[in-house]
């Protein structure tokens, strides 16, 4: 078993960013990605690839306790040191401390300052009434509100406390893959959060994606604690049942993905993991808890989701974003027979120069990671069927595969934002195919990067063709 990422695969990873770079750049001159652009690709694909396969063979022999200390501490200084920067650079380049175009961070600041005001003023009951009928989306503003009656309303401070967030969120991602893989799995997968360039970018927004991705890898790891305990604690239950209310709070058809994957976990771990007993235990616990949570309300706001997919939503969803200004003219025929082979590899990057699209352009490196991750992903589920052990990790497998599919049938398979949620297990699975890799794995991936070229390329026409610009 590996426990390191190999220089063969990190620095053909890179070298394939270059040229993918320099052949899109030459291909479609005229609509160059600016360099800035393409700096902050470099680095970010760089940075990620390089330091990932250093740094797996460096910390591989720290004790348990010095590794959890060294990953929170670089994962917190490099959040902090991005944060700085990126308050500072979207002040430069948009006049204000946020993202080009903001929409829904303003959005999210706003409704906060006003939530700060009604908690000073003593008057929350009207947010909170507000809040009924409607769950979902309203945790962050509340998270936030709370956050500026103490900090006067700051931007800055709200996104440093952040950085704490994501920081020790790698801490629970090696807890969590350990406990699921094994010492080394666990080490490379804190490692590639630590590295992964999009949780360090997402500190620097005012969205709501970091604090819900911790939720979500806090509860995975509490429930997954409980779930391999010889015995059923009520006590132990109480943190997890928080944490999966907290998530219909930010986005509901999270709670729901996690809800599914505790379901099936319960059914179908292996006996080792849960006893008979204490399976129907958890089904009883389970399903009054289940009760619990799906209150009237949230249940109704899980039924309006479950109607939205099966009225065509994401065809609506597509020929809107054909006909809206700027546009893609082919957008309206990408739907779920077009997303769903490539759901774990999307989306791909944004390589040209295309107008209003400086934020894609902007993490265009964090795109590509993954491209080159969702490789080692696809072979660590072969691996898991070869070996048979599906039944030992049956709880982070349904919360992948459960969340993709409902992001193939929903209108964002192609948003990077809607892939977040599940990139912390992602990466996971990620290691794990990676320490499985042996000499004979060299030459798929060597056909994964041609694959991921050719679709760079293709992906950078689409973009351009589809607007009419070539």
């Amino acid at each position: 078993m590996l426990n390191y990422f190999p220089t063969y695969f990190t620095n053909k990873a890179i070298i394939l960013y270059v040229m993918s770079l320099v052949m899109v750049s030459i291909l479609f001159f005229n609509q160059i990605m600016p360099f800035l652009w393409m700096l902050f690709g470099l680095v970010e694909v760089g940075g990620f690839f390089y330091f990932s396969s250093l740094l797996t063979r460096k910390w591989a022999h720290y004790s348990p306790k010095r590794f959890e200390k060294k990953i929170f501490s670089t994962a917190l200084i490099i959040r902090i040191i991005y944060v700085l920067f990126s308050y500072l650079f979207f002040n430069l380049m948009t006049g204000q401390p946020f993202e080009f175009g903001a929409a829904d961070a303003l959005g999210y600041h706003n409704v906060a300052l006003s939530v700060r005001e009604m908690l000073l003023s003593g008057n929350i009951g009207n947010y909170l009434s507000n809040m009924v009928g409607r769950y979902s989306d309203m945790g962050y503003p509340l998270w936030l509100g709370v956050q500026y009656v103490f900090t006067f309303g700051s931007i800055l401070v709200a996104r440093l406390i952040k950085t704490f967030l994501s920081a020790y969120m790698c801490v629970l991602i090696y807890r969590l893959a350990k406990r699921n893989f094994g010492e080394e799995v666990g080490k490379m997968s804190a490692i590639f959060a630590l590295l992964l360039p999009h949780f360090i970018y997402y500190c620097g927004m005012h969205l709501k994606e970091t604090e819900m991705i911790f939720l979500a890898v806090w509860f995975l790891e509490r429930i997954d604690l409980v779930l391999r305990d010889k015995k059923l604690s009520f006590a132990r239950l109480i943190l997890p049942l928080v944490l999966l209310g907290s998530l219909f709070f930010f986005r509901t058809v999270l709670g729901l993905t996690a809800i599914f994957s505790v379901a099936t976990a319960i059914l179908f771990s292996d006996n080792q993991i849960i006893s008979k007993h204490k399976r129907l235990q958890m089904i009883v616990w389970g399903t009054l808890a289940i009760v619990v949570v799906l209150g009237g309300t949230i249940a109704n706001e899980i039924d309006e989701v479950l109607q939205e997919q099966q009225q065509g939503q994401q065809d609506v969803n597509m020929e809107w974003r054909a006909e809206r200004d700027g546009g893609n003219n082919f957008a309206k025929y990408a739907g779920a027979t077009v997303f769903a082979p490539l759901i774990f590899t999307i989306p791909f990057p944004t390589m040209v120069n295309v107008e209003y699209q400086e934020n894609q352009m902007m993490v265009n490196g964090n795109n590509y990671v993954k491209n080159i991750l969702s490789f080692f992903v696809i072979l660590a589920f072969v691996f898991i069927l070869k070996q048979k052990r599906w039944r030992k990790n049956p709880l982070l497998i349904s919360f992948v595969l459960t969340y993709l599919v409902i992001l193939v049938l929903s209108s964002f398979a192609h948003s990077e934002r809607f892939h977040l949620p599940i990139l912390p297990i992602y990466i996971i699975f990620a290691a794990y195919g990676i320490s499985q890799l042996t000499n004979t794995h060299k030459r798929y991936f060597n056909y994964w990067l041609i694959l991921i070229f050719v679709a760079i390329v293709a992906w950078s026409w689409f973009k351009l063709a589809g607007r009419g610009l070539i």
